[in-house]
């Protein structure tokens, strides 16, 4: 999967069939903020966006970024995916 980090936009991005799938961002100090995942109408591919995600966590470890899932759907992402916490700021409870 090839993944685009869109700076400007603050936004992760990545195409499927011909379509942009995109995760909204922000940072303070050496944490991102994952805020938001933007999908085509009728997309429903919930292992891409899985697929994505854990891609995303990659990212983080390589830049040694602490991550805060602000959106509820990432924060289940964390709880399925128990090997990305210790990418959780300390005091962050999922």
């Amino acid at each position: 999967m090839e993944i685009k980090d869109n700076t400007f936009a603050r936004q992760f991005e990545t195409l499927v069939d011909g379509k942009l799938v995109s995760v909204e961002y922000s940072f303070q100090e050496k944490k991102i903020f994952l805020t938001r995942i933007n999908v085509p109408e009728g997309f429903t591919d919930e292992n891409f966006i899985t697929d994505l995600l854990k891609n995303i966590m990659e990212i983080a470890y390589e830049r040694k970024l602490k991550v805060v899932p602000i959106l509820p759907k990432i924060a289940l992402f964390f709880r399925k995916n128990v090997t990305y916490r210790d990418l959780l700021p300390p005091g962050i409870k999922i």
